[in-house]
Order: structure tokens, then sequence, then C-alpha cells
């Protein structure tokens, strides 16, 4: 019977041992929860699939041509290192942000379309472009809303509303509802995420 018992507890793991172990797995499981808040609701439209979607073309004059359906764009992020820049790359694709005072628009006063870094869509007029003072180009409305997606982002333990490119999944920026009138909106963009295209 002492035999027996002794075997028994060699077999049986230490309570030390065990509540290490359940210590461990704890703290796997909450660090693959808090993993990069690029997920598929955080960042890019909620879609990596291919599919139809219907965005608002614009000329090189600026004037609205009217709404065209398009395939969505889907490249690998392989293919998307390659045709853009390393904080293009960061931003539009990986749901980062840019510094601020470090973007290439953000106190840009000409007259123009902002662009989709990723599939040249027209996401921003300079006509809705006003001077928040947070160091980014802000906006109190899209140039079409056929040409964005907004979605909630609950990454960095808040919850805020995320802008992505219709098209192509792009992240641009966030939304907030501190803006000026007439929508009280802020459209907080990323110059990585956006070219601006100047018109005469």
């Amino acid at each position: 019977m002492k035999e027996y018992r002794e075997k028994t507890d060699r077999q049986r793991p230490s309570r030390r041992a065990f509540l290490i172990t359940s210590a461990g797995a704890c703290g796997a499981l909450a660090l693959w929860s808090l993993q990069s808040p690029r997920s598929a609701s955080a960042a890019g439209g909620g879609s990596k699939t291919p599919g139809m979607v219907t965005i608002v073309e614009f000329g090189a004059n600026g004037k609205k041509t009217g709404k065209q359906e398009l395939a969505r764009i889907v490249k690998t992020d392989a293919e998307w290192q390659k045709l853009l820049s390393p904080i293009s790359y960061q931003v539009a694709r990986q749901a980062g942000t840019e510094r601020p005072y470090t973007g290439s628009t953000w106190n840009l006063h000409d007259h123009g379309l902002y662009r989709c870094i990723c599939c040249d869509t027209a996401v921003f007029s300079s006509e809705t472009k006003f001077e928040s003072g947070t160091g980014w180009p802000s906006f109190w409305e899209p140039i079409a809303r056929e040409n964005v997606v907004e979605i909630t982002d609950r990454s960095l333990g808040m919850e805020r509303t995320a802008v992505s490119c219709r098209l192509c999944d792009a992240h641009l920026g966030h939304v907030f509802d501190d803006g000026p009138q007439p929508t009280g909106l802020r459209y907080c963009m990323n110059s990585a995420s956006m070219h601006f295209v100047k018109l005469a």
C-alpha cells in the first residue's frame, strides 16, 4: 500500500507545478487576446476577401464622374510592402498611426483631392479640410460616403471609429465627434495613407 501511494504521488503533479502551469496558460491567453490591434474589425474595412464594391469616381479636374462598381483590391502583405513606403505600409496596411506634425499634408492648404495611397480612390477634398491643431490632416466629411468604410475599433483599450478605403481596405485614420459645423465631425487622417493631387 505504501509502495502504491509513493508511486501515485510521483505521478500526480505538485500543487506548485499545477499553479505555475495554470498561470502560464492564463498569461499566454492574455497575450494572445492583446496581440496586434489590426484585426479584421480594427482596420482595413473588415474584409480581405474579393468581391464587388461601389465607389464614386472623380476625374483629374476634381469633378464627380459617377458611381462605378469595381472588384475590391486584395493583395498579399508582401505585395503591399513592395508597392508602399515603410511608413505608408505600416499605417495603411497595419493600422498604424504616423507621429503628429510629421506627415506631408497636415499643414497643406492647396486646392485638390486626397487619394488613397494604395489604390488612388478619392477619399477627401481640400474643400472640407480644416485646422484641428492635432498635427494630422483633418476633414469634416469624406469626399463621398461610398468611398470610405467606418467600423468600430476597440484597440488600445478604447472604442473608436476607424476609417478605411472601401476599394482596397487601406486604413486611413479615425473619426471623432469634436469637429466643426456643418457635420460636427473630425476625420483625423494620416498623410501616409493618402497622396495629394493638386487642382488648378
